[in-house]
């Protein structure tokens, strides 16, 4: 891979996502999802449809155990409550114990304090990947003023490339921003996705489901960058896919399992070019 700077970043590869994508087919990985009520089923089968195997275990007797026999864990901060925190803490401290990668998605972190307090405690953890909007890892990395309306960006994702990867050099992670242009940053390397289709944003969960989808590369790849990138193109070159069939939401978020579960080489190329 190419090294450069945080302000250069170069396009992710077709052939990394072709790679990551035939391992989950062929491992079919185990993912703990921590994740929010809003959109459990659809990460489910988002991970189904690029075969791995969703598990959504959450209880706080029960987190820190499944964490360590599951291949990757997410926490996603959506819709938290004192056991959910309690579990996440112990499922977080179990996946670093047994060297499981994890993901954190800190949803709407910069518009609530408890949670935004909480994100900043799970990043000194090491997580593989932090993956949010650019609001949300903007208030993740310190910078004043960058909340988002609740789970929704009012930041663009290129404004947050400096801040992503000043988070990801000082905790030691990959910081993947989602938006009009994906960017993903380890500090010294950018990647950028320019696939995707504004059809995504009219589903709830696409955006969660992408950091299970993330969690699920980094069990089959040892790189959280080429993980992340890779997580991304799949989902962003399904979605047009999808959108080209789709002439509206509800149809869309249907075509969009299909197209994960359809996918191959030769749209990945054609897509990604």
């Amino acid at each position: 891979m190419t090294a450069v700077t945080p302000s250069a970043g170069v396009r992710a590869s077709a052939e990394d996502a072709i790679l990551v994508l035939d391992r989950l087919r062929t491992r079919g990985p185990l993912v703990h999802c921590m994740t929010n009520i809003v959109v459990a089923g659809f990460t489910a089968n988002v991970l189904l449809a690029v075969g791995a195997s969703p598990a959504m275990v959450e209880s706080s007797e029960e987190s820190a155990e499944f964490a360590q026999v599951a291949d990757a864990v997410l926490v996603n901060l959506g819709t938290v409550s004192p056991d959910k925190v309690t579990a996440m803490r112990a499922a977080v401290a179990a996946a670093g114990h047994a060297g499981t990668p994890w993901v954190l998605d800190p949803v709407a972190v910069g518009a609530l304090g408890f949670r935004t307090r909480f994100a900043a405690e799970l990043v000194t953890h090491g997580p593989a990947v932090v993956r949010g909007n650019a609001s949300e890892i903007l208030s993740l990395a310190g910078a004043a003023g960058a909340a988002g309306r609740g789970v929704d960006s009012t930041t663009s994702s290129v404004d947050a490339v400096d801040g992503a990867a000043e988070l990801a050099r000082r905790v030691g992670t990959t910081v993947a921003v989602s938006g009009a242009v994906d960017y993903l940053c380890d500090g010294d390397h950018v990647l950028e996705v320019h696939t995707g289709h504004p059809m995504m944003t009219r589903v709830t969960g696409v955006g969660c489901a992408l950091g299970a989808l993330v969690a699920a590369c980094c069990a089959v790849e040892s790189s959280p960058l080429v993980a992340a990138g890779a997580a991304t193109t799949i989902l962003t070159v399904a979605a047009e896919v999808a959108a080209a069939a789709s002439p509206g939401p509800g149809s869309f978020a249907v075509s969009l399992l299909d197209a994960l579960y359809a996918l191959d080489a030769r749209a990945l190329r054609a897509h990604v070019g």
